[in-house]
């Protein structure tokens, strides 16, 4: 697939690029996109809940009421599950929600996200993009520009930049990543990809290795 590279004014430079059809035009892998994406969020919960159980509980263990012939139920001292206040039965526990995937399989799970996002002509490829400081209104004039302002976009750098980073971290539709932390979840959330030209260079070799 060989597309325009565009300057930030959204002007043709004259130059093309060929995105490698085996990185942007394979066959999909719908379940392999699932359970990426489902790895991604799962990473992402920290797991820390906790409710207190019965002998976590602080308060008097004196048995209320007698065993039998209240008519009610035999729920012990105060600290019991069935009253206003008491503990919990068998509540969330602290625990790690990530699990692993192999290399193949994460990997074509972002060839077919990349894939799909080609397949729906949603690939902007930009000129490298330089910024001195931090302005969120250069970003957006840029964004402008590229016709990517009124969706949820996805720019790729080829590293990590933080003048960049800051000029769009503010911008609730716009994300900034760099090639080596492109990843499936991040792909497919974005409307429109934007990969500025040195970045392409890197994601072959990434996904070529």
């Amino acid at each position: 697939m060989e597309l325009s590279v565009l300057n930030i004014k959204g002007e043709d430079t004259g130059r093309k690029v060929t995105l490698n059809d085996a990185i942007f035009g394979i066959e999909p892998n719908d379940h392999a996109i699932y359970l990426d994406v489902k790895q991604y969020l799962a990473n992402q919960r920290q797991g820390t809940h906790k409710s207190k159980e019965r002998s976590e509980m602080s308060g008097s263990t004196r048995k209320l009421i007698r065993q039998k012939g209240g008519g009610g139920a035999r729920r012990g001292d105060i600290n019991s599950p069935v009253l206003v206040g008491g503990a919990r039965v068998f509540g969330p526990k602290p625990r790690d929600y990530s699990f692993k995937l192999n290399k193949k399989l994460k990997s074509l799970a972002r060839k077919s996200a990349l894939t799909y996002k080609a397949k729906n002509n949603a690939i902007v490829v930009v000129e490298d993009i330089a910024m001195e400081t931090p302005k969120t209104k250069e970003f957006i004039s840029i964004a402008k520009s590229l016709n990517v302002a009124d969706k949820k976009l996805l720019l790729v750098l080829p590293e990590n930049n933080k003048t960049v980073y800051l000029s769009a971290r503010n911008l609730q539709k716009a994300k900034v990543i760099a090639a080596s932390d492109l990843n499936t979840y991040r792909v497919l959330d974005a409307a429109n990809l934007v990969l500025t030209e040195s970045s392409i260079a890197i994601i072959d070799k990434l996904f070529n290795a």
